[in-house]
């Protein structure tokens, strides 16, 4: 897979599938803006790519601000000239029943996860939509499927699902040459999996986990370099007869 000469732009880049997405299209040729609200841990997956011989830089960017977004945006395209490849992947998730939901707690968790790839999708296609390219939405299989302890988080990524493939129509109508699917990974070792246990009890943590594992048929959760391989794919010009396209990326949890 190559991105050669191809500016992209990762949210939430600074841990877990973000940092490993960083990574993969820095090595597959890609000139990567690294984006987090975390300054130093996006920093830091910067500087790593740098170290690794391959070109990234790091910038702040609160994904629920709109003007930052624009700020960003603005100026990835005055340091490089354009941007190719947009990966909305920063996201929260909380572990909780609906009558245990706050609305406080339902509205963040939509503004991280859905509303901010709306703003993003939004400015990316702005900029794109003279030369073409390639956006990726970071759903789940929990906007495929439900689960009785994350309304929020089905709620919200279910509606990157069905708004994907809204704007990957919308774009192919204007004939644009932008692409825009969707990746539903299962359960990953990420810091996302790992807080949202850690606000359960032990006991409804390990209840949860055991869940979760016994769901998978393979019998294990993703590693966060697992998953950036599938969206790196959809990001180069080898997935170019793809749009409007969900990747399942699950172990085979969806397959039951």
């Amino acid at each position: 897979m190559s991105c050669q000469g191809k500016v992209a732009l990762v949210t939430g880049a600074g841990v877990g599938i973000g940092a490993a997405t960083s990574k993969g299209l820095a090595a597959a040729g890609a000139v990567v803006v690294v984006t987090d609200i975390d300054q130093a841990s996006g920093a830091q997956v910067a500087a790593e790519i740098n170290s690794a011989g391959h070109q990234a830089i790091f910038l702040s960017l609160d994904v629920c601000d709109e003007a930052q977004w624009h700020s960003v945006i603005t100026d990835v395209v005055a340091r490089y000239g354009g941007l190719q490849i947009l990966v909305n992947n920063a996201g929260i998730a909380n572990i909780c029943g609906i009558e245990d939901e706050t609305l406080a707690g339902w509205r963040k968790t939509n503004a991280i996860n859905s509303d901010a790839v709306f703003l993003g999708t939004r400015e990316a296609i702005r900029v794109m939509k003279a030369s073409g390219g390639s956006i990726v939405n970071i759903s789940s299989i929990e906007g495929i499927v439900g689960d009785p302890m994350l309304p929020a988080y089905n709620a919200s990524k279910g509606a990157v699902r069905a708004f994907t493939k809204s704007v990957a129509l919308y774009c192919a109508d204007k004939d644009y040459s932008i692409r825009v699917n969707s990746v539903h990974p299962g359960y990953v070792v990420t810091p996302l999996v790992s807080g949202a246990l850690a606000r359960l009890s032990s006991g409804d943590a390990e209840a949860f986990a055991q869940r979760v594992l016994a769901s998978i048929p393979m019998g294990r959760m993703a590693e966060p370099e697992e998953i950036a391989k599938g969206i790196v794919f959809l990001a180069s010009d080898d997935a170019s007869y793809m749009t409007g396209s969900e990747l399942i990326m699950d172990g085979g949890y969806t397959a039951r």
